[in-house]
């Protein structure tokens, strides 16, 4: 199941909306999904921003670190066929 907010384009714009905190993030092109990434949020859009490839972007965030890798991984069986 996709986390249930709206994909934003990958920029630096987004990346100064996002909160600082821990959270679940996924990445995709097209609105569809390519990868799910658990950890501060703004710290793993700005590398996304600088090394990888993805257009989109939209998260979900969580209580703590730990959270954030509970729900990355929920999410990630979620998607498994």
């Amino acid at each position: 199941m996709p986390l249930p907010t709206a994909w934003s384009d990958l920029t630096r714009a987004t990346i100064g909306s996002a909160p600082d905190r821990y959270g679940v993030i996924e990445f995709g092109t097209d609105g569809e999904i390519e990868a799910i990434e658990a950890g501060m949020i703004r710290d793993v859009l700005k590398e996304a921003l600088t090394y990888g490839d993805h257009e989109q972007v939209r998260w979900k965030a969580a209580e703590h670190r730990e959270h954030a890798e509970r729900l990355a991984s929920e999410h990630r069986d979620r998607l498994s066929p």
